[in-house]
């Protein structure tokens, strides 16, 4: 029998609070850190809601201003436009509230507050602010499944091209996450939905990534039976029910993105990556267009590391028939996904047929950048993924 041996790093992520009335620790969190004139960073439709008033009460004096201009796919011009407020407001943090839109405008806006170097097509002086800052911290308060408050990575959108970049940089990470499911109660069906399938696909893909590991393996494992156990009964149930369920699907989100930064993803995620931008499509839906394809394509690559991904959905995995039990494991989250009103198919968003090999080149670029998969990846393979999700 082969060691088990490997390398796993951790983020900078130093606290994560979780629980109903947790946003209440938010003051005691700026305060900690020394944010003195934290600026939030949410959505048009938060930004007119009464749950944006729980979280400027808990800031108190800290709070410099609100931004409620993000857009999704985080458009650059989002960034620009952040930055040049922060600076008005001579901010010294960000607070992101929202999903994966708002807080990774935070962290794209941070990169330029630090300085850093973000991807061509961004119209923005990158030049250090002022006060010559070395760090840009940033508390995120999630209302959605996506996760992205777990990673020091944001993605970006060139307006003028429709593909998608990013920036990756440790201090990036959040600070603090704060877990409350009672700020999560307006979030719509469509977009908690989708969203969780986010989290499934993260869980999916660090499992049969081939730099996974075993923390990874076991929390992503856990994280898929918690969705399949409460994403349904947390849109069906009101009251204490429904913020009980909240809160184990947030853990959820918590645990399928656990070790990101060692296992990275693979396909699923790199063909989201390219039809969001491309077509306007929001990234969870193109997590339940694309996983259950992508999981029968990775069924005859690497079908013998889909046993975690089995036990998370209940299913016995037989060692001896791996590709079997892969293949029932890609089935049964096609059947998930079809519980919910959500897009199942390519064509189901409008995606013209015709262009499907549109995006293929950028996606090729980045599931080979990664090295995630036992194989190179060819065209072809990703053309056969985008046609059976088709």
């Amino acid at each position: 029998m082969r060691p088990i041996t490997g390398e796993f790093n951790f983020t900078r992520l130093e606290s994560v609070l979780y629980g109903a009335g947790k946003i209440a620790k938010l003051g005691r969190e700026l305060s900690r850190r020394n944010m003195k004139r934290a600026v939030i960073v949410t959505t048009k439709t938060l930004g007119r809601s009464k749950l944006l008033d729980k979280v400027k009460d808990a800031m108190g004096t800290a709070l410099a201003g609100v931004f409620a201009e993000t857009s999704q796919h985080v458009p650059m011009k989002t960034i620009a436009a952040l930055v040049a407020e922060a600076r008005l407001l001579n901010a010294d943090s960000f607070v992101s509230f929202g999903g994966g839109t708002p807080i990774d405008t935070a962290k794209g806006a941070a990169m330029a507050m630090m300085g850093g170097k973000l991807p061509q097509g961004v119209d923005i002086d990158v030049e250090t602010s002022p006060s010559g800052v070395a760090d840009f911290p940033h508390i995120a308060i999630p209302t959605t499944l996506s996760a992205g408050e777990f990673t020091p990575f944001a993605g970006m959108t060139d307006e003028a091209t429709r593909e998608k970049g990013g920036v990756g940089e440790p201090r990036l990470q959040a600070r603090t996450v704060i877990l409350d499911p009672e700020v999560t109660v307006e979030t719509p069906a469509w977009l908690w939905t989708g969203t969780g399938m986010r989290a499934m696909d993260h869980a999916v893909e660090a499992i049969y990534s081939n730099r996974h590991n075993p923390i990874s393996d076991t929390l992503a494992a856990r994280a898929i039976a918690l969705l399949t156990s409460h994403l349904k009964p947390s849109m069906q149930n009101t009251g204490e029910d429904e913020l009980y369920h909240r809160g184990q699907c947030q853990l959820a989100a918590w645990m399928s993105i656990f070790g990101a930064l060692n296992t990275r993803f693979g396909i699923s995620h790199a063909l989201g990556h390219q039809i969001g931008p491309t077509w306007d499509v929001p990234h969870g839906f193109t997590s339940c267009i694309t996983l259950a394809p992508t999981m029968r394509f990775m069924a005859e690559i690497s079908p013998d590391r889909f046993g975690p991904i089995a036990e998370g959905l209940g299913i016995r995995f037989d060692a001896n028939s791996p590709r079997t039990s892969a293949l029932e494991c890609a089935d049964r989250v096609a059947q998930f996904v079809a519980q919910f009103e959500v897009p199942h198919r390519l064509r189901d968003v409008e995606v013209p047929r015709s262009e499907l090999s549109k995006i293929a080149g950028t996606v090729l670029q980045e599931v080979n950048r990664s090295h995630t998969v036992d194989r190179e990846i060819t065209l072809e393979d990703l053309n056969q993924i985008l046609e059976a999700a088709y």
